[in-house]
This record gives C-alpha cells, sequence and structure tokens, in this order.
C-alpha cells in the first residue's frame, strides 16, 4: 500500500512537471513539442505498467525491448548498447575481444555446445582444444542445455583471467581438463596471402576492423619482393568495418590528393569530404577486386572507389549495397548507441545503398531498389555504374547452386564428425596445396552416412506433391495419373545416387574440414581457391594485358 501511494505520488509530481514542461512549448515550436510530448507518453505508459500490470515486470527487460523496437524501425545498423554490452561494441570496432579464440558450434543430440574452430595461436589452439571437443563444465558449472550464446558469454571476460573447462573429447574415456587465460583475440585481417601462377600476387582481407592497412602494406611489399606483376584484392564475405581503413588502403594505389568519398548528413558534422592523404605505393600493377552479396560496407568503398577511378577490374558478384555510415554517441550509464548519421558517395558521385528504410512497405517490410530506378553515373573514363544496389562488377562469374543435400549434411554435422574421426586416425596430413580426399576416404564417409540413417528434404519431391496435390483440386490428376507416377518412380529418393552425383562439392567440404583442424583458417582459403572460378577469371584478365587495358578504357561510343 505504502509503494502504491510513493509510486502516486510521484506520477502527479512527473505529470505536474510534464505539464509546466509541455508549458515551455507553444504549438508552433512543432518537432520540439512533439519529441517532449512523446517521452512523457512513454514515461508515463512504462511507470503506469510498472504500478498496474499483472504481473510484475523487468524494467530493463521491458524498456529494452522498446528501444530495440524503436531503432530497427529505423534501420538494422541503428543499435543501443547498453554498460554490460559493450565489449560486443568494442570487439566490432576493434575486432578484438577478451576470451579464449573459437568458434563453437551447437550439438543438437547432446545438447551442448562443442568446439569447431580454434583459431591459431590463440588460447583455445595454444592450450590444446581441438575441434569435435565437447564443452561440459566451466569453472564447475554444467552448460548441459546452455545454448552458443550463453556458452560464448561465460567464456569471454577480461583480458589475464583464467577458468577452468572440462571437455569430452571423442575418442577418449575420461575428460579432459584445461587451464585457460583469457587474452585479447584479434581476428585475422589477412589470414592469406600468396603468389599465384603467372607472377599474380593474392591477399585476403577479411575486415576493415582494428588495424587492416598495416597489415595489407606489409603483405603487399612482401609479395613484391617475391616478383607479382599483378595483384587480386579478395573482398568476398567482408563485411566491413572502419571508414579511414577503406580509405588508406586504396590510398596505396591511387594518387595523393583523390577524393573516395563523401558522406552526407543531416547536420554539418556528419557531412565531410575524405581525400587520400599519402603517397600511394603503386600506381601502374593491374589489379582485380573479388567480391559477391556478402561485401558489405568500407568494402564496397574500396571496391566501387576503385571501380569509379578505373583502377581495378572488379570480378565476382553484386555486393551487398550497404550505403549508410554509422557513428557512436555515448549515453546515460555507460551505454553506447551506434547509429546511422549519413550516406556515404563514391567518386562517381553514386550511393551503393540498395535498401531504402525510409520508404517502407504497408506491412512494415522494405525491399531493395529495383534497377529500373536505379540512376547511371560515369566513371572517370566514362564508364557506366548505377546507384542503389551495390557494386555491379565489370566481371559477371554465374555463381553455383550447392546441393541441397550438402546443406543436411553439414546441418546434421556428419561432415564435422567425419573430420573429427578422420583427424583421430591421421596424427598429421599433406600440406594444403597437396592434400586429397580419396576415393576410400569418400566411400568410409558414404558409409558413416548410411549408418547414420540420414534423411533429407528433396525439394523435387516437396514441388511434386503441391503439383499433385493442385492437380488433383483442379480435376487434372485422373487424366494425368500415369505421367505423375513416371514422374515419381524418377524422384525417388535415393540416398547413393545423390551422394555420388553431388560427390564434388562433398568432397571439397570434407576436405575444407578436414584441413582446418590441421592448417587453419589458412588451410581452409588454401583449399577453396583450388577450384574457385572467380579467381580463375581475375587471373584471365590479369594475365591479358589488352582485355584489361579495354575493359578500363573509355567505351566506343561509335557502336
Amino acid at each position: 500500500m505504502k509503494r502504491y501511494f510513493k509510486w502516486r505520488w510521484l506520477a502527479v509530481v512527473t505529470v505536474v512537471l510534464g505539464a509546466v514542461t509541455m508549458l515551455g512549448f507553444k504549438s508552433g515550436d512543432g518537432r520540439s513539442f512533439q519529441v517532449a510530448k512523446n517521452l512523457d507518453i512513454f514515461n508515463s505508459i512504462v511507470k503506469e505498467l510498472d504500478l498496474f500490470y499483472v504481473d510484475t515486470i523487468d524494467p530493463d527487460k521491458t524498456i529494452r525491448e522498446g528501444i530495440d523496437a524503436m531503432l530497427y524501425s529505423l534501420d538494422p545498423y541503428t543499435e543501443y548498447y547498453p554498460e554490460d554490452d559493450q565489449s560486443e561494441l568494442e570487439q566490432m570496432l576493434k575486432n578484438s575481444y577478451g576470451g579464449i579464440g573459437s568458434i563453437i558450434t551447437w550439438n543438437p543430440k547432446l545438447k551442448r555446445s562443442m568446439v569447431a574452430e580454434p583459431y591459431e595461436g590463440m588460447p583455445a589452439a595454444t592450450s590444446g582444444l581441438k575441434a569435435g571437443d565437447i564443452l561440459l563444465e566451466i569453472d564447475g558449472k554444467d552448460l548441459l542445455g546452455k545454448n552458443n550464446q550463453e556458452v560464448s558469454e561465460m567464456l569471454r571476460g577480461q583480458v589475464g583471467t583464467g577458468f577452468k573447462l572440462k571437455v569430452q573429447r571423442p575418442g577418449t574415456e575420461k575428460p579432459l581438463e584445461f587451464d585457460i587465460v583469457r587474452r585479447s583475440i584479434q581476428l585475422p585481417l589477412i589470414p592469406y596471402y600468396t603468389v599465384l601462377d603467372n607472377h599474380v600476387g593474392y591477399i585476403n582481407l577479411s575486415s576493415f576492423s582494428g588495424n587492416p592497412s598495416k597489415e595489407f602494406k606489409q603483405a603487399f611489399l612482401d609479395l613484391k619482393k617475391r616478383g607479382i606483376t599483378s595483384l587480386v584484392i579478395d573482398l568476398r564475405n567482408n563485411g566491413g568495418g572502419l571508414l579511414d581503413e577503406a580509405i588508406e588502403i586504396a590510398n596505396f594505389f591511387l594518387p595523393r590528393g583523390t577524393t573516395l568519398v563523401t558522406t552526407k548528413g543531416k547536420i554539418a558534422q556528419a557531412s565531410n569530404t575524405y581525400k587520400t592523404l599519402r603517397e600511394p605505393l603503386d600506381l601502374e600493377i593491374p589489379l582485380a577486386v573479388l567480391v559477391n552479396s556478402g561485401t558489405a560496407s568500407s568494402s564496397e568503398i574500396l571496391a566501387g572507389s576503385l571501380q569509379d577511378l578505373d583502377r581495378a577490374v572488379i570480378v565476382g558478384n553484386r555486393t551487398f549495397g550497404k550505403g549508410l555510415v554509422q557513428t557512436t554517441r555515448p549515453l546515460p550509464y555507460g551505454g553506447t548507441m551506434k547509429l546511422t548519421t549519413s550516406k556515404y558517395y563514391i567518386p562517381s558521385g553514386r550511393c551503393v545503398q540498395a535498401i531504402d528504410y525510409a520508404h517502407r512497405n504497408e506491412d512494415g517490410s522494405v525491399g531493395r531498389i529495383p534497377d529500373s530506378l536505379t540512376t547511371v553515373f560515369h566513371t572517370a573514363v566514362g564508364r557506366e555504374v548505377r546507384d542503389g544496389g551495390g557494386v555491379t562488377p565489370d566481371v559477371t562469374v554465374k555463381q553455383e547452386k550447392l546441393p541441397n543435400i550438402l546443406y543436411y549434411l553439414v546441418n546434421d554435422n556428419l561432415i564435422f564428425d567425419y573430420a573429427t574421426d578422420y583427424c583421430l586416425k591421421h596424427a598429421t596430413i599433406a600440406a594444403p596445396e597437396d592434400f586429397k580426399i580419396t576415393d576410400a576416404d569418400y566411400a568410409d564417409f558414404k558409409a558413416m552416412v548410411k549408418k547414420a540413417d540420414f534423411k533429407y528434404d528433396q525439394q523435387t519431391e516437396k514441388l511434386l506433391k503441391s503439383l499433385k496435390e493442385m492437380a488433383e483440386f483442379e480435376g487434372y490428376l485422373t487424366d494425368a495419373s500415369g505421367e505423375f507416377e513416371a514422374l515419381e518412380k524418377k524422384l525417388t529418393h535415393n540416398l547413393d545416387r545423390d551422394l555420388d552425383y553431388f560427390a564434388k562439392d562433398i568432397r571439397t567440404m570434407i576436405a575444407i574440414e578436414i584441413i582446418k583442424r590441421y592448417y587453419y583458417q589458412r588451410g581452409a582459403i588454401i583449399e577453396q581457391l583450388k577450384d574457385d572460378n572467380d579467381l580463375k577469371e581475375a587471373i584471365k584478365m590479369l594475365t591479358d594485358s589488352a582485355a584489361y587495358r579495354k575493359m578500363l578504357s573509355a567505351p566506343d561510343l561509335k557502336k
């Protein structure tokens, strides 16, 4: 009862203060009045819920959900990070965090997390953890039933702190215990670079967070010493990071003083022009940049700028299309907000933003800007490029679709489990460049899959069933029954046939999973590059100087 009167008194004071506040805004003040009015309404709703809602509410949870919903209605990149989540924001900005350095995955049969991929040189790997280890306890706390997010939060912590981890390793009877000390985990920014055939250099750049320009410069200068005459920059699945880092790397190949990016926002501080500030490393070396739908943000700035200035040939598939810039703002009680403050425009004047969040459909959904509504811009020499849909490559490579069965083999951990068993039997393997899955290895894998009573959906069976139901509904089934029966026989689920028919893709995935256990991320990249159509097209362009020059030359207007 006392609590009720206490809150009632507070509510009266709040209403009075709110009234006084609103008196300070005349109706002509417009936005200021609307903001004050709605803040007062929100404040009152929270208090009324706390007083009268049938169940006791959790203020932190309820208000956080309201904040998250409000921000997500704007765009997916505007986010609130309370004091407890600052490490997540720091990881995003610096590409580092305090932890053990390992990817974990979920084992649905055991209802436990397990080590999926330790990072090379990080505490998980140096302590002796291996892919496949089942996580049992952290400092005596049972992890049964805890999801990956919960386990990940327990593994992370302040740099220098230690804990005891108990795991069950496949092939061993008793659990193993490890004393692990957390350290700052820096994800590899340049996980792999090398010299390919025909003196073509290759650099895989995974992120623009942290300080990748420093590592990129070292890798490039090393490749130059090793005699490269052209360079492939792989930005596939690089989700971006810091704008300044993208500009710094572009500066290695462009003259000092070149305007690369212009940002435009609502306030003056959000509108800036960014130019290259240093002398370049190499203005002449032929460049090819690999991109795909996972290439976003700062990656698109680098790829798009090199395209707009006719400095590199872009190869692969259309990029994600994120043309928005975020900055951070401090909030009370140790919180931070990351919010979209501007759009960026690359040298041709185009913005690559693919989704217009300001104009949503009636149901609240948003879609990509159709190509018919995009605008033509021109590169420095006059080549046509477009805005509004990411960066379209100069050379588009058809994407090969992975077979349906491969998705289910991965999802059921069958490839993962086979690799774990393989590693128990092989202390070492050949170098990634030479490693191959033999016919005997693949026969063992097929036997394991059959023994596991593996089941998977076939899209053709589903579509045929739907078609049959529709034919029956519309009265065609009787006349077409023979055709349906014949088609059903041809589309009968045949595991042996599918494992053989899709063997190439399945064997590649098995090889990647095994190689990671011995040579980490670097080894996996080497395996993936063995049969990489994007890379083949890039090398083809770089080793044909006439085709390369023609691609980056002014269009022939006479045609």
